[in-house]
């Protein structure tokens, strides 16, 4: 009897302990420290309690940062993609954010928090807008997006315990680009790393530009003028650079040394990872991928979501050395 006594006694507490776990019982993280999910919890409604000033369509307008994501996100990626490459897109639109808050006042809106122009902050596009576009699949997109927002709800990609310089591009071929090579400085968390982009995977990923002798001179010398554009068309173009991952480093055109994502945008190429060509007047581009190619690809992040990664393993893999976590309170 004692034997059976003490087998109901024991298998008591160790349901009463299981109970207790899943209520709430106090988790450790694998550091020793308390678990994520406290830390979750102190800034569970952070966007919902954080407004931002945003300068869309020409109007300084007020919103939360909720609000101001799911609009990035109409904005910037396609809302079929895979969840957790929506959710690393919201990590990394909020976390981009909060970096250029904390920068300072910006030149180009110094009235606002954030603006709709890509070259400056993101794109932003509303519901109405976004309805119009996805049509009888409106509602589920946009419930969607909502989910991807408030399942990262106070999430930031952190280097150093910082907010990083979160940027993003649509495809590469192959491989990503240090910041470097596109910006005049590098950063730690921004390097070069693999992407599983192909051409069956990726819309568009090989794209085919020519410009008539006329039309690339009134171009670069519009952005350039004392480039020297004459004699034969072949002898423009020269000393080309590339970096490991394919992508045009440097390059002479007219005499004039460019970055090859300074040429990309005079000519408006879809990314800096490209070949010349010239014929006779024909100056021909052959280019692979859509972007500047620094950060997390989009299209990359969908593919790694879809082969079982998570929204953080896709994140701690393109930023190199950085970890997922909340914002401080």
């Amino acid at each position: 009897m004692k034997h059976y006594i003490r087998v109901f006694l024991l298998l008591f507490a160790l349901l009463w302990a299981l109970a207790w776990t899943v209520a709430g019982g106090p988790q450790r993280g694998e550091d020793g420290g308390a678990d994520a999910q406290d830390a979750a919890q102190s800034v569970s409604d952070y966007d919902e309690t954080t407004v931002l000033r945003v300068l869309s369509g020409g109007t300084v307008e007020e919103m939360t940062m909720g609000d101001y994501l799911l609009g990035v996100l109409r904005a910037e990626m396609p809302a079929s993609f895979e969840m957790e490459a929506l959710k690393a897109q919201a990590v990394a639109a909020r976390t981009y954010t909060l970096y250029k808050m904390q920068s300072g006042e910006i030149a180009n809106h110094p009235g606002a928090d954030a603006c709709d122009d890509i070259s400056c902050c993101k794109a932003f596009k509303s519901a109405e807008d976004a309805a119009a576009q996805w049509g009888s699949m409106a509602v589920y997109y946009e419930e969607k997006l909502l989910r991807a927002v408030r399942e990262t709800d106070g999430q930031v990609v952190l280097y150093d315990d910082a907010p990083i310089l979160a940027v993003f591009c649509s495809s590469v071929g192959g491989s990503t680009q240090n910041a470097g090579a596109v910006w005049m400085s590098d950063l730690p968390y921004l390097q070069s790393v693999s992407s599983p982009e192909t051409e069956q995977l990726v819309p568009n990923y090989y794209s085919t530009v020519r410009f008539s002798a006329g039309e690339f001179r009134s171009l670069i010398l519009a952005a350039y003028p004392d480039a020297g554009l004459s004699g034969e068309v072949s002898g423009w173009i020269g000393d080309i650079s590339r970096n490991d991952a394919g992508f045009v480093t440097s390059l002479r055109v007219g005499g004039v040394t460019l970055r090859g994502n300074d040429l990309r945008t005079v000519l408006s190429l879809r990314s800096p990872s490209f070949t010349v060509e010239t014929s006779g007047d024909t100056i021909t581009f052959h280019v692979t991928g859509y972007g500047h190619g620094v950060g997390m690809s989009q299209y990359g992040a969908n593919i790694l979501a879809g082969e079982g990664e998570s929204c953080e393993e896709i994140l701690t893999h393109y930023f190199t050395g950085t970890t997922v976590g909340y914002v401080s309170p």
